[in-house]
């Protein structure tokens, strides 16, 4: 009898150290308040937004903008409002799904993050056609967005987009090779979103083995650029915006992003072919050569694979490149105005 209530016991334990807390959604009984616009989408889920820029029936270019992991509409891609100004762009970006006041979604996919983005799109009236705009993790919407919308599309670019070691396309020694550049407790963490996502909650707060050192704050490796940026940062950034990211429960916002980002995906991005071969549009890669959280190998692959990317690898900078002085007006440019409005050398002159 005692064996089967210690083995009971144990279970139950197991059990509520595996399952995450239930989220407090937005605007729920228990939740935080809801004080952002949001636009309601197809499954009757609600996306919180911010605009920024010309107004939306004056804009010559509208933008939408993707936050990376942990961060919100507040803080995706700080472009100068004199540049906004100067050539006509509306810019909204907006909570992925669990993200600060935007409805959590257990089910999410990278599918599911770019109808997302297309219903934002529909509701804000967008057009048929918009420019894209992702930061690191966020680039997985951004391939979504290629995949499943490629004709909604006036141009892509992306910053930093993490890849995902599991591509199917990726040559197994190049993608571990790739892999061991990340620390012990990293590449654990990426095995368990990829093999064992029902264990990330678990795996994320136990105190007995290394976890991610992104997620703690304290990357094994870290370019120098980058470091002297998020000191900055620290101290610059408002507590309470850095708390709504993820007011909503971690799980939903920044653990699904690893499951979504890590786990199999349903499409190989380096078979994709290009939306644009009428010329009427470019995708483009931003790349730190000395980015430590993602691989620069592996973004050279992608470029082989996919020459019609435009793809800029900058010397010198590491994975924060949205924070680089200047940077975010650069590759609003080449991606508005194309490559041959400005030097290529002057991406490398920051």
């Amino acid at each position: 009898m005692m064996f089967w209530l210690i083995l009971g016991g144990l279970i139950s334990w197991v059990y509520l150290s595996i399952r995450p807390p239930r989220s407090k959604v937005c605007g729920s009984p228990n939740g935080p308040p809801v004080t952002a616009p949001r636009v309601r989408l197809r499954d009757g889920r609600h996306l919180a937004y911010q605009e920024v820029g010309v107004p939306k029936e004056k804009a010559q270019y509208k933008v939408i903008a993707v936050h990376g992991y942990g961060g919100s509409r507040h803080e995706c891609f700080p472009v100068s409002e004199a540049l906004m100004k100067e050539l006509g762009v509306y810019l909204v970006s907006f909570d992925r799904a669990g993200y600060g006041q935007s409805d959590p979604f257990p089910q999410r996919t990278v599918k599911s993050d770019a109808l997302d983005i297309q219903d934002l799109a529909d509701q804000l009236d967008l057009g048929k056609r918009f420019y894209l705009v992702s930061n690191s993790i966020g680039g997985y919407s951004a391939w979504g967005c290629l995949k499943y919308l490629p004709h909604r599309l006036a141009g892509v670019a992306m910053v930093a987009p993490v890849t995902n070691f599991w591509w199917p396309g990726i040559p197994p020694k190049e993608a571990r090779e790739a892999f061991q550049t990340q620390g012990a407790g990293d590449r654990m963490a990426l095995r368990v979103s990829h093999y064992a996502p029902w264990l990330v909650y678990w795996w994320m707060n136990q105190k007995w083995f290394p976890t991610s050192s992104t997620v703690e704050g304290s990357p094994t490796r870290e370019n120098e650029l980058d470091r002297s940026i998020r000191a900055k940062r620290a101290v610059e950034i408002d507590p309470l915006v850095k708390q709504e990211a993820s007011q909503q429960g971690v799980f939903e916002c920044m653990h699904r992003d690893m499951i979504t980002e890590f786990g199999t995906w349903e499409f190989d991005p380096g078979n994709l072919e290009n939306p644009f071969k009428n010329g009427n549009g470019s995708v483009h890669i931003w790349q730190g050569v000395e980015d430590y959280l993602v691989p620069v190998k592996l973004q050279r692959y992608i470029h082989r694979r996919l020459p019609w990317i435009h793809y800029h690898e900058l010397p010198g900078m590491g994975h924060v490149l949205v924070r680089v002085k200047g940077l975010p007006d650069r590759i609003l440019q080449a991606l508005l105005l194309g490559e041959e409005k400005q030097s290529i050398s002057s991406y490398t002159k920051l």
